[in-house]
């Protein structure tokens, strides 16, 4: 195909797709049932991690919930039976040791069968400035936050692959698409959550493997203890999140085959502003946001999952 034709594809399929972004504003892709679905979820035993879990066992979706804090995990299956009458297949794992994934990975395929959607949920925040944050814990928020779903695909995506079916759900967060004034590892560690999982749907477009979804989650703060303190200067704006209202909003993009979702909608302008502004406009909207002080009164709970 010469230049001349391949511009001209590329134009009039740039204007297709931007009448058919513009007709899904008013006319949502319709959700696809879940019921029958083996979901894992990892860091499943408290925060927004146990509200997905119960929501999608109320949609006829079969559990497996990880979470290195086993009480909880625990909690989580009998919230899930007591609610839902539904068995979750429970299971203790540290996701930022690679060994133990793979090896709890082969379990849960010997014992429950292939999973079909992953949501790597699982994540930690030390709320510490870069200089005063030991290497250990910058390590291990690397480990958790970004280096586990390299681990999670490894085990779990070839089965997807084979069958073409699947979806691939990565639970980052805000702070993976624009930096945080104190939040410097927490940061880079979003941002290569987000980079991996954009780069895997291209990988699997590329192989033409269509039919494994993916959607990349990316919130503002959420109410569950981890980011306690945290604070925000214009709350209609870019509010806390209710955990209920992020729960909802995540599954529903997933039933959607939604790509990328950001919430409040508020983070897409943000984003969008970040790539056109000159840098000190950009200082200078960041600091009129509070984007320099978002951390400024953090309490946290460093091992909480998202």
């Amino acid at each position: 195909m010469n230049f001349v034709l391949e511009t001209l594809r590329v134009l009039v399929m740039s204007l297709l797709y931007n009448i058919e972004a513009f007709v899904r504003l008013f006319v949502p892709r319709r959700r696809k049932s879940v019921t029958g679905e083996l979901v894992l979820l990892t860091g499943a035993g408290s925060g927004i991690g146990r509200l997905m879990a119960l929501e999608f066992a109320s949609l006829g979706a079969r559990l497996v919930l990880w979470d290195i804090n086993e009480e909880g995990n625990k909690e989580t299956a009998r919230m899930v039976k007591e609610a839902h009458g539904v068995r979750a297949h429970v299971y203790t794992c540290d996701c930022s040791a690679r060994e133990e994934v793979y090896r709890v990975a082969n379990q849960v395929k010997r014992e429950v069968g292939d999973i079909t959607i992953l949501i790597n949920n699982a994540g930690v925040v030390t709320g510490k400035k870069f200089m005063d944050c030991p290497d250990a814990l910058i390590q291990k928020t690397m480990e958790i936050n970004s280096l586990a779903h390299f681990w999670t695909y490894k085990a779990f995506l070839p089965a997807m692959i084979a069958a073409n079916h699947g979806h691939l759900v990565s639970i980052a967060s805000s702070a993976g698409l624009i930096g945080v004034n104190g939040l410097a590892d927490y940061c880079a560690s979003k941002f290569a959550a987000v980079g991996f999982a954009e780069s895997m749907a291209l990988e699997l477009l590329a192989t033409g493997c269509d039919g494994v979804k993916t959607t990349i989650v990316c919130p503002f703060f959420i109410n569950t203890g981890m980011f306690e303190g945290a604070n925000t200067k214009w709350p209609r704006l870019m509010p806390i999140l209710e955990p209920d209202y992020a729960c909802r909003k995540i599954v529903d993009a997933v039933r959607r085959d939604q790509v990328l979702l950001c919430i409040p909608r508020s983070m897409y302008i943000s984003l969008a502003l970040k790539s056109i502004l000159p840098t000190k406009v950009g200082v200078l909207l960041g600091e009129y946001l509070g984007a320099f002080n978002f951390m400024a009164k953090f309490k946290g709970q460093g091992t909480k999952s998202d």
